[in-house]
């Protein structure tokens, strides 16, 4: 099988790599972040994509589409809602991707962090998946979140403190819930 995986930092992708190399799944890494701000943490993060994709032999299909006015202005008046932008954003440019370029699904990396809202996240591929018809593959890479960052510390990949948005951001130093 041949797989688009959005990969939203090196951190989360180890694990994901790691499972889908060994069941022989052909993966492609696809970079498109624009909710990661500041400009220096999207730059930290895909730069550790970078390195691991290189490190693990593993294709990279990089969207830079880094635009902080068009994310804060989409997600103003509805921060409390900003998580189901933010996937559904992200997940069209990766589905319209993997169907135009011949993947036969595709698949992301946020599903190994504890820290992301799942089941919507897992809700938006599959509307995703019907609106480009093409399958998501799902998977739940969370019992390996603990795993694959002990190898991105390993290899001395970029740990990011944070979701990816300045609104993430804001919550884990003011600890917000």
């Amino acid at each position: 099988m041949k797989l688009l995986l959005h990969s939203c930092c090196g951190p989360c992708s180890t694990y994901p790599f790691k499972v889908l190399k060994e069941e022989g799944v052909e993966v492609t890494s696809l970079w498109f972040n624009p909710n990661i701000h500041p400009y220096t943490e999207y730059r930290s993060r895909y730069e550790s994509l970078v390195k691991l994709t290189e490190l693990e032999n593993i294709p990279l299909i990089s969207i830079k589409d880094y635009d902080i006015v068009k994310f804060t202005r989409s997600v103003y008046g509805i921060e409390d809602k900003r998580c189901r932008y933010c996937y559904e954003s992200r997940m069209e440019i990766v589905a319209k991707t993997a169907k135009e370029n011949g993947f036969d699904a595709f698949c992301t990396t946020l599903l190994v962090s504890p820290y992301q809202k799942h089941e919507l996240l897992k809700e938006v591929c599959e509307e995703m998946a019907k609106k480009y018809e093409i399958d998501f593959y799902y998977r739940d890479f969370r019992e390996g979140f603990r795993e694959g960052q002990a190898i991105a510390r390993d290899i001395g990949l970029y740990m990011q403190k944070y979701c990816g948005c300045i609104y993430s951001e804001e919550d884990r130093y003011l600890k917000k819930k």
